[in-house]
């Protein structure tokens, strides 16, 4: 069963937000509407980089289409498996995505949670207002928030499981909101991952980062999974929509995005780690 997550923090203060029928309030009185479309704006302006940060609307469109595509489905069923391996007994167990993106992995988990019985709350936060009005209007169980890592706005300590799939991760704010014996699960891409693209569009490829062997301040490492799977894409549109979602549409050259809009087929690597790091005491 999924139920929304309730241990929302204030952004400004840092006290528990309560939720009302219009909106969520502070102690102190600071209030944030709940949207329309079902999810809260915990962004203060003070916390913004830019006008509008994260992934565009375009950005949010392209990558729902790739994912509902099914190709990555792989990593999806890892990360479910992942998270629910071991849960604390008798109650729900609180799981945070920490750039959630359109909310494609918290929507494959939760129908992993649904099938296997697990009672999870769960909260997915994105700094994309975008990315997160998406996810909304898909799914009305779980909680969504716009916010950032740097500052979550959730209470401290109140975190079994911390998603960060190929995102962002800040430890310190990941180690303050988990739970003592919590889990941090971190999907990355491995040297491998979308190599045949990477060809096409760079005209020489980066040394692959040496793995991290270290775990971060406040965790120690738990494990580390390798996923990697052969994946085609069948369709010019499904190459360009996997171009537009990833950094990789800025950084490419031009002749290199050119190169990639005249293909009409591409066979891809999928290779990723998935790191699981425990809080400690």
């Amino acid at each position: 069963m999924i139920s929304p997550f309730q241990a929302l923090a204030c952004p400004l203060d840092g006290e528990p937000l309560l939720p009302g029928s219009t909106a969520w309030r502070c102690a102190a009185g600071h209030s944030f509407d709940l949207a329309s479309q079902g999810y809260i704006n915990l962004l203060p302006v003070q916390q913004k980089r830019s006008r509008d940060p994260g992934d565009s609307k375009e950005m949010v469109a392209a990558r729902r289409r790739y994912l509902e595509s099914g190709v990555y489905r792989p990593i999806a069923d890892a990360v479910s498996r992942a998270v629910l391996a071991d849960l604390p007994a008798g109650r729900p167990v609180a799981c945070l995505d920490a750039g959630c993106g359109e909310g494609y992995y918290l929507r494959e988990l939760a129908a992993a949670a649904d099938a296997g019985g697990a009672e999870l709350a769960v909260l997915g936060l994105d700094i994309s207002k975008w990315a997160v009005q998406a996810a909304a209007k898909r799914d009305k169980r779980v909680a969504w928030v716009v916010g950032s890592n740097a500052n979550l706005p959730v209470q401290t300590g109140t975190v079994d499981r911390l998603l960060c799939l190929f995102g962002f991760p800040v430890y310190g704010e990941f180690a303050r909101v988990l739970r003592a014996g919590g889990e941090l699960l971190q999907v990355d891409a491995g040297p491998d991952h979308l190599r045949e693209l990477r060809e096409i569009i760079y005209p020489t490829l980066k040394a692959p980062r040496p793995p991290e062997t270290q775990a971060p301040d406040g965790f120690r490492l738990h494990g580390v999974d390798s996923v990697r799977a052969a994946i085609r894409l069948d369709s010019a549109a499904q190459i360009a929509d996997l171009l537009t979602m990833t950094p990789h549409l800025y950084r490419a050259t031009a002749e290199g995005r050119a190169r990639a809009a005249a293909l009409e087929a591409l066979d891809l690597t999928v290779d990723v780690s998935l790191t699981r790091f425990v809080r400690g005491a």
